[in-house]
């Protein structure tokens, strides 16, 4: 299936799928920790942008991204700088940072296809991994001469590219 069959499909579906390589994978159940997590991570991103007024909007899970003809991934947040979509659009043409809760099942995708494709995207300079259980922020971000940098965060700040823009990594978990 190409992407604009399957964001055609999807839009009917009562599930979560993303598209792999043609193939449609349904995302699994979430366990509660999960769950709270994406929470916390959309309610930091909301604060943050509160707090200094930055253009851009924080998005939870649902908002799919168009990473090839064939794949499409559903992120649980992300930083949408863009001009504001078309109220019916399925998906987020140019983001920036993508967040993903890590969880057991996904973890293969997400340090694997997923942190490799994201970043074949012109438009994404950061992907984090939110780790629940460790409450650690890994933090994968385009660097010079497209070298990946890697850090991995339990306190301090995150500075995505918008002038002031801050989060505290504590925040990630709800312990602001």
């Amino acid at each position: 299936m190409d992407m604009d069959g399957f964001l055609a499909w999807s839009e009917g579906q009562d599930a979560h799928f993303e598209l792999h390589e043609g193939a449609v994978v349904a995302i699994a159940p979430e366990r509660y920790l999960h769950l709270e997590a994406k929470l916390a991570v959309v309610n930091a991103l909301q604060s943050a942008i509160r707090a200094t007024g930055a253009p851009c909007r924080a998005l939870p899970d649902g908002a799919t991204i168009r990473a090839s003809k064939t794949s499409a991934f559903v992120p649980d947040a992300l930083f949408d700088y863009g001009p504001r979509p078309e109220p019916g659009a399925l998906e987020i043409p140019n983001p920036i940072t993508v967040f993903d809760v890590l969880s057991p099942s996904k973890m293969r995708v997400d340090f694997g296809v997923k942190l490799e494709t994201y970043f074949a995207l012109p438009s994404v300079v950061h992907f984090l991994i939110v780790d629940p259980d460790r409450r650690r922020v890994i933090h994968h971000e385009q660097g010079v001469s497209d070298a990946l940098e890697t850090r991995n965060l339990d306190e301090g700040m995150l500075k995505p590219d918008l002038p002031g823009l801050k989060v505290p990594v504590e925040s990630l978990f709800g312990l602001d």
